[in-house]
């Protein structure tokens, strides 16, 4: 009997201290649950959204809106160089041939003043920096974030450049080197320089991987974001084109195209042409852009990297390479191949690529497709020529205008397609003229390649912006308020003028733009406001001067302005025109 007691008394406190460590194992599970509920986790597949954009392309293209209306008008914006910057220095030979270009306006022409940076500093300062301090600060602006209100802030910056030519021209002017000169032409600082003005503390660097420098930026920026190492990022890329040796090499090495046509997937194709140009998208998480209520333009599904490794030469491509980055791009977006509508191809038009690149496409997202519906390709270099670094961005910024306009623009120049390529059975068609391209039931979803000529090579697949209804709070307003400002009473008077033509060419609602005018946009000392009902009162008002002008609140000798007219700098060191 003693013995059973002691047993049952046994197995009584047994039970006990296994009860006590149930709840005690319980407890610590729901504490781990909801440290872990609080804490952000990492989606390596999370959908990244555009919610703003900037450029500067060959052509005259200064914004979206210009950039959308070369395309949509079949326009190829290559020309010859002109005498005028021959005579900036940039070309030093008397060779006078008929060289082509895609060249970007006014781009000796800069503020730095409005950055904070003195004349003497702009004057080594690599124009390649200068559009990335332009271009990103519009991209905040078209995206509804003030620059000035990111102080602090965890926003990474990520741009794609390869050109050194200032460097150069700095070089072969006999200027002595100083620490101007160090900052105004590292790589590092064309990414370092913006986060330095915004006062950003995400990631900051510069990209080179030659031609997929900026595909490859935005790659990196879009892991940089899944990895919650910044909540917002600007990624893009710069190139400029300063000086003639690299264009001799090209021509010497049978690359360039003699009439200055990038002639892709045609017959006659015989070179790509060399372009210009800056562009930079604005980053989210898609789950922080619609919680944050942002103006979501697309939706970059995913995307990836890769190199060619060992070909039958360091610059030419491997179709093979090709076709495995293109299917890592799926699974990371995870699709499969006839979910694609449309491919930003990276065409140069040069006889041995553009076979290599087709016939990846086609062994990848054009396999059994029905007739009625093919995988359309295209490149806008044939508008623009070859941005270089900057390509992968412009590629970038086409299919997401293309989307939001529901049709995808010509491909220039192209006639026959070129006798090297065959496509063996798959059903894949060059857009050569305009195609709609509706929003409907269905996913829009596009892929853009850019390939380096090193062999880096990067894709990325982006799907149409989600549906979303407008979360404006002032939509029950009888009258809004739309505010406008400048530095300066010109830089003022060119807001108002900007202000009128983004109306005609993009109306929009007025809460929106009330709300971007007001909250979205750093305010300067000379401002004016004016009132309206709806947007053609508003247009009206604009048009005939109604203002409310404020008063001046700095002198007469601060006067500077982001638009024209601009300071100019010229290109040779140390001259202010």
């Amino acid at each position: 009997m003693s013995s059973d007691r002691t047993s049952s008394g046994g197995y009584g406190e047994l039970l006990r201290q296994s009860l006590a460590a149930i709840d005690t194992l319980e407890t610590e599970v729901e504490r781990l649950r909801r440290e872990l509920a609080s804490k952000p986790t990492t989606d390596v597949s999370e959908p990244i959204a555009i919610v703003g954009a900037a450029c500067r392309f060959p052509g005259g293209i200064s914004d979206l809106n210009s950039y959308w209306h070369l395309l949509d008008n079949a326009i190829d914006a290559v020309v010859p160089i002109p005498a005028e910057r021959r005579t900036l220095g940039a070309w030093q030979s008397k060779n006078e041939d008929a060289r082509s270009a895609g060249l970007v306006q006014g781009l000796d022409q800069f503020d730095p003043r409005f950055f904070g940076i003195s004349a003497r500093e702009a004057s080594t300062m690599d124009p390649q920096q200068r559009l990335v301090l332009e271009v990103g600060w519009e991209a905040l602006e078209n995206a509804g974030h003030a620059p000035s209100g990111l102080v602090g802030s965890s926003t990474g910056v990520f741009i794609g450049l390869s050109t050194t030519d200032y460097a150069q021209l700095i070089r072969d002017s006999g200027a002595p080197s100083d620490v101007y000169v160090a900052t105004g032409n590292a790589h590092n600082a064309a990414a370092g320089r913006l986060s330095f003005l915004l006062g950003l503390q995400g990631p900051s660097m510069a990209i080179d991987t030659a031609c997929s420098s900026s595909l490859v930026a935005m790659h990196l920026a879009c892991l940089s974001l899944r990895a919650r190492n910044c909540r917002m990022a600007l990624a893009g890329g710069v190139n400029v084109l300063l000086s003639e040796q690299p264009f001799e090499c090209f021509t010497a090495w049978g690359m360039m195209a003699p009439d200055g046509k990038c002639k892709t997937f045609d017959a006659s194709a015989d070179g790509f042409v060399r372009s210009e140009g800056c562009g930079i998208v604005v980053l989210k998480r898609l789950s922080d852009a619609l919680a944050d209520g942002d103006n979501i333009r697309a939706v970059i599904r995913g995307s990836a990297v890769n190199q060619d490794g060992r070909s039958s030469g360091l610059t030419v491509p491997n179709g093979p390479a090709q076709e495995a980055v293109i299917r890592q791009a799926l699974e990371s977006a995870k699709l499969e191949p006839g979910e694609i509508d449309y491919v930003e191809a990276h065409g140069t038009g040069t006889s041995l690529g553009d076979p290599i690149e087709a016939h990846a496409l086609g062994s990848v997202l054009g396999q059994g497709r029905k007739p009625e519906r093919p995988l359309r390709v295209g490149s806008v270099k044939t508008n623009l020529g070859h941005l270089e670094s900057a390509a992968g961005v412009a590629g970038v910024l086409k299919v997401v205008l293309a989307m939001e306009k529901e049709r995808i623009p010509a491909h220039l120049h192209f006639h026959n397609i070129n006798p090297k390529i065959d496509w063996a059975g798959a059903v894949v068609e060059v857009s050569s003229l305009p195609h709609g391209w509706r929003r409907g039931q269905r996913r829009r979803i596009a892929g853009i390649s850019s390939f380096g000529f090193s062999g880096t090579n990067a894709h990325i697949i982006i799907e149409e912006a989600p549906r979303a209804e407008s979360k404006s709070a002032a939509t029950d307003r009888p009258v809004h308020i739309v505010s406008l400002s400048g530095r300066t009473s010109e830089a003022l008077d060119s807001a108002v003028t900007n202000f009128r033509a983004a109306l005609e060419a993009d109306p929009n609602s007025l809460p929106d733009i009330a709300y971007t005018a007001n909250a979205g946009r750093s305010h300067f000392r000379e401002r004016a406001a004016v009132t309206a009902k709806d947007v053609t009162e508003l247009r009206n008002k604009l048009a005939a001067g109604e203002l409310m002008k404020g008063v001046e609140l700095a002198p007469r000798k601060a006067r500077i302005s982001i638009h024209w007219p601009r300071l100019t700098v010229g290109w040779h060191v140390p001259r202010i025109l």
